[in-house]
């Protein structure tokens, strides 16, 4: 039997699972390339309203949370679509690529469908190259769909494809930085942690090297963004770069079969630590037993936005002094990302403690979602066959969720108001940091009840969810740049905060975020209730 058997079935089967999940991964990624192209063209009409948006790009913060900014002295649509999306788009193409193979390689091993599968006559690699695979689809389609978009759109045929072929190649190389994830690691969760790692390294040194030196210097350069990045399409064009993403692709793909002839099935190479013989009395209770299962993962979260926090507070000062020199753009920045401030550093402020609160938000919907990877398991039904009631479960499960997201939130916050404190040498940002931060508790609770009331109703629907953060993101970083309508931003839960370093806040929106976040967590425990529990 050859190594490869049966990778064709496996793949059918693979795109079958997901023709759902990826479809919706794949246009919107393409709709998020496209559409903010088009709208830029009514936005920035004329040369000197593209200049004068140039102008804003030169600061740390602006650098830091788009790239390089090529092309900023003759700044055409394609260039600020360029500069200002790729990389964003960049990170919900890695998040696709890394949930993508770790679901059909590490989930499959930790569920014993891959054991079962390999009893068949399926080849050893089959599993991981059917993962690949179907990867290489998603991102064929994303490179597809997002060239033929800014070709209809008229844009320059050979940059539309650089531009398309960038995003696709960047999101493959995480597909393949997530296959030897999969081999390290023992449990599935872990392996999506390790791949995610590497992609906050990979922000962190892109950011920094931007900023230390103009167009990246030898740190971004380690960052497979900035390889994407430095194809500078719609600018001067570069195909090169991206022989370096398809040579790491390469090399990470061959490791992760070498590493997966190592080890055995359902194993990591990475040791896993051995337990106490006797559990913890606190595991007697549900409580207990979501804190246990979701200690590691808030740990790496707490860090990461601390960390974040504490780095992005450090270029508020920076971002001040070069806004303040000059009086026509800090009006047009401020009135771009915080119309209410009244300050260049609180708009920064507001900005990045919204960033903070999004990631906030991801922990908010991973953490809840966790009840769903509990049930359909199968470790909820023994379980809920005690004395557990469902409703003690999966409150118990939520006050985790709720509790978790707001603490990271805070944490963040803090790491903010420390390098802000330091950095503009005021003492009493502590206290207006912090307390603007806390409006973001709301939005947080939102989501989590949304998650809850998703999975109240049917298991299967619970990832949802992630819909409304995604959402939230795009309307709050990208709803004044795209000249979203009112209407549609007023649906999100984050833009009902008001922005408190900055302005005179009406906390009506907040209200009324809160008492649906109350109701949607009333809902979500009645209807789980009343129906069966999935079958693994």
């Amino acid at each position: 039997m050859h190594a490869l058997t049966a990778t064709g079935t496996l793949t059918r089967f693979a795109l079958r699972r997901d023709r759902l999940s990826t479809t919706i991964w794949t246009v919107a990624l393409a709709f998020m390339a496209v559409y903010p192209a088009i709208a830029l063209q009514t936005i920035y009409p004329t040369a000197a309203d593209r200049q004068a948006r140039a102008a804003l790009m030169t600061n740390p913060a602006a650098i830091v949370m788009s790239g390089p900014g090529y092309g900023l002295d003759d700044y055409t649509i394609g260039a600020i679509n360029a500069n200002e999306m790729l990389l964003w788009l960049m990170l919900a193409s890695a998040i696709m690529n890394i949930l993508l193979i770790t679901k059909h390689t590490r989930a499959e091993e930790e569920s014993g469908r891959a054991e079962l599968i390999r009893a068949g006559v399926v080849g050893r690699y089959s599993g991981m190259t059917a993962a690949l695979l179907a990867a290489v689809v998603a991102n064929l389609a994303v490179t597809v769909l997002t060239a033929l978009g800014l070709l209809v759109a008229a844009f320059d045929f050979g940059d539309s494809l650089l531009y398309a072929a960038a995003l696709g190649v960047t999101g493959m190389v995480f597909a393949a930085i997530s296959a030897v994830a999969a081999q390290l690691a023992e449990h599935a969760r872990a392996g999506t942690g390790i791949a995610m790692a590497v992609l906050g390294a990979a922000v962190l040194a892109d950011g920094i090297g931007n900023v230390q030196e103009t167009h990246g210097n030898w740190l971004s350069w380690l960052s497979p963004l900035a390889w994407a990045q430095q194809t500078r399409s719609f600018v001067d064009a570069r195909w090169w770069p991206l022989l370096i993403s398809v040579a790491v692709i390469a090399v990470l793909v061959a490791a992760g079969y070498a590493l997966s002839a190592r080890r055995d099935v359902g194993a990591g190479l990475l040791p896993a630590r051995t337990g106490r013989a006797h559990g913890s009395a606190m595991l007697g209770s549900p409580l207990g037993l979501a804190l246990r299962l979701q200690r590691g993962l808030f740990i790496a979260w707490a860090a990461a936005l601390t960390l974040t926090g504490l780095a992005m507070g450090s270029l508020v000062g920076a971002a001040q002094d070069m806004l303040n020199s000059n009086e026509d753009i800090s009006k047009k920045m401020s009135a771009l990302v915080a119309p209410s401030a009244t300050s260049a550093a609180d708009g920064f402020i507001s900005v990045i403690l919204l960033f903070i609160a999004l990631l906030a938000g991801v922990f908010a919907v991973s953490s809840t979602l966790r009840l769903r990877s509990e049930e359909t398991s199968g470790r909820v039904e023994p379980l809920l066959a005690t004395a557990t009631g469902r409703w003690r479960w999966m409150g118990q499960g939520l006050i985790v969720s709720v509790v978790g997201a707001a603490v990271l939130l805070m944490l963040g916050a803090l790491g903010l108001a420390v390098t802000v404190s330091a950095d503009l040498d005021r003492a009493g940002e502590y206290g207006r940091v912090m307390q603007a931060a806390s409006a973001y508790l709301v939005p947080e609770v939102f989501l989590c009840a949304l998650a809850a009331v998703l999975f109240g109703i049917r298991s299967a629907l619970a990832p949802l969810a992630w819909i409304a953060i995604v959402y939230a993101g795009v309307v709050g970083m990208f709803g004044g740049l795209m000249n979203l309508p009112d209407w549609s931003q007023k649906l999100s839960p984050f833009h009902a905060v008001p922005q408190l370093p900055a302005s005179d806040p009406d906390f009506g929106p907040l209200i009324g975020f809160g008492g649906a976040a109350v109701v949607l967590l009333v809902l979500g425990l009645v209807f789980f209730r009343r129906r069966d529990a999935a079958l693994s």
